[in-house]
């Protein structure tokens, strides 16, 4: 919606595109803190506080008179927001042995990748008929149910929070050592890079499409509609095959496929077969972030896994942030270059991560 929103507000594209790193940079420095309050007070506290203020929050963005108020309540957003799908993740850590873990984060990302699907495409194809304002409201009424559903419908009782009471000495000892271990290291970095590379790509989506081939808000939602749409049908298949045959011979067909399709989008292909590229970039997402989470439950056990994943989604949303600033003037020496460059640049971590990751077998 970024090519709308700049219509909307009289202001360019770059500008409004502050939007996403607003939101994605506040959202992975605070699941620091929801990672550390979660191990304390337990999952599902934090899940409910987090989804309550993303509710308000994202209710009063459809109220925003400017470009700038906006930007502000998606930073404030991000903020509140970030507790619920990182304490989703560090759950499945709670409740499952390392080795069942791929098919339930399979089916969380799943739930995740269709959500982006149908969100992206809804947004932008809806935005003409209701308007920009109404989506928002709309959201915040849909995660007003969820709110009702997990509260009152889901009996989490039996899943007690740790008697975990660090202080702050030692939580900084504690993200200390998940960094200096060797697996902790290299994966919170490949989780880092991922989340530079797919955030560089996805979030100019919409501007590559309205450029490239002149479409509309309809036709860049049809456009983008695969993005999410590999992770929805076969995230829990990917799940189970990494239980199976381990994260390896999936991380490093991800990482590959993903450079290889961003190299097409730089080529004179057909609508169509871009629209294809960009499903399969979403591919090489779903079969490599889901699996560096479940290394990432295995890091901090059942003790420390908020921190753990706090600090997974931390370098995930960071990279999602500074890199949707990055490509924004990275573009200036055109798309199909920036296209270019992210995709040597995965190929390279391709080949770094066949060292790296052997051991995942």
């Amino acid at each position: 919606m970024i090519p709308k929103l700049s219509e909307v507000f009289g202001v360019t594209e770059q500008y409004i595109g502050l939007v996403i790193p607003a939101y994605m940079i506040t959202y992975g420095i605070s699941i620091l803190f929801y990672g550390v309050l979660s191990d304390r007070f337990g999952r599902m506290r934090i899940i409910r506080f987090s989804l309550l203020a993303f509710i308000l929050l994202t209710a009063l963005t459809a109220l925003a008179q400017t470009s700038s108020q906006l930007i502000m309540l998606r930073l404030f957003t991000g903020l509140g927001a970030s507790g619920v799908i990182p304490m989703a993740l560090a759950l499945v850590g709670d409740l499952y042995e390392p080795h069942e873990r791929g098919k339930p984060l399979g089916l969380l990302f799943a739930a995740m990748e269709g959500g982006m699907a149908l969100g992206s495409t809804a947004g932008v194809m809806l935005e003409p008929f209701i308007g920009w304002r109404m989506l928002f409201l709309g959201i915040a009424i849909l995660g007003a149910i969820i709110l009702w559903f997990i509260s009152f419908q889901i009996d989490f009782k039996s899943q007690k929070p740790e008697l975990n009471k660090p202080n702050v000495r030692q939580v900084f000892s504690k993200f200390f050592h998940l960094l200096s271990m060797s697996r902790g290291a290299k994966t919170y970095s490949f989780v880092f890079w991922n989340g530079i590379f797919h955030s560089g790509i996805y979030t100019w989506l919409g501007y590559y499409f309205s450029v490239k081939y002149n479409l509309g808000e309809i036709g860049i939602g049809l456009a983008i509609l695969g993005y999410g749409v590999p992770g929805f049908l076969f995230g829990s298949s990917i799940g189970r095959a990494a239980d199976r045959w381990g994260r390896f011979r999936l991380i490093i067909p991800g990482l590959g496929i993903a450079a290889l399709a961003t190299a097409l989008l730089a080529t004179n292909i057909s609508v169509i077969l871009a629209a294809i590229a960009v499903t399969v970039i979403s591919l090489g997402y779903d079969l490599t972030q889901p699996l560096f989470a479940g290394i990432v439950t295995e890091l901090g056990g059942k003790k420390y896994g908020g921190q753990a994943m706090g600090l997974n989604v931390f370098a995930l949303f960071t990279g999602f942030g500074i890199e949707s600033l990055i490509f924004g003037e990275v573009i200036a020496i055109g798309l199909e270059n920036a296209f270019l460059i992210f995709a040597a640049l995965q190929g390279l971590m391709m080949l770094f991560a066949i060292r790296m990751f052997k051991a995942e077998k």
